[in-house]
């Protein structure tokens, strides 16, 4: 499995994970946020625009749709970041969105999903030891 495969499970395992976690003991802040948020058309264009480049960033450096599920699901989660940005852009598409999804009412198997997420990726990228960058110089003569 190769390096960036590994460190981006975990990158983004570990968020996913640790914002679960926050998210799960702070219920009514997290909702008031989401709230205030997605009626904000100036935060929603600055999110959008770092969640479009992070995840832009994540496609072009790891688009494997092949080698597992683990290369599979990283690349799955780059492209979710890319559409996530592109809506987040459009501000009545995200208003719309958030009110169809029923955030509140729905807001403990958001936390869930994600809690998932971050624990399938997380134990993915750490349950092999990542491959050593060291350089190896064998067979070379000395000068």
């Amino acid at each position: 499995m190769a390096n960036r495969t590994k460190f981006l499970s975990r990158l983004i395992g570990l968020y996913c994970l640790l914002t679960a976690l926050i998210m799960f003991v702070q219920k009514e802040a997290m909702v008031e946020i989401e709230k205030t948020f997605v009626h904000n058309p100036a935060m929603l264009f600055i999110l959008g625009i770092l969640t479009l480049v992070g995840g832009l960033a994540m496609v072009l450096a790891h688009n494997q749709w092949s080698g597992g599920t683990l290369p599979v699901a990283v690349t799955l989660v780059g492209w979710i970041a890319v559409i996530k940005g592109l809506v987040l852009l459009i501000p009545g598409m995200t208003v719309g969105l958030w009110a169809y999804l029923e955030y509140e009412r729905f807001y403990y198997v958001y936390v869930a999903i994600s809690f998932a997420l971050g624990a399938g990726l997380t134990y993915g990228g750490f349950r092999q030891p990542p491959v050593s960058y060291e350089r190896r110089d064998e067979g070379r003569l000395a000068a």
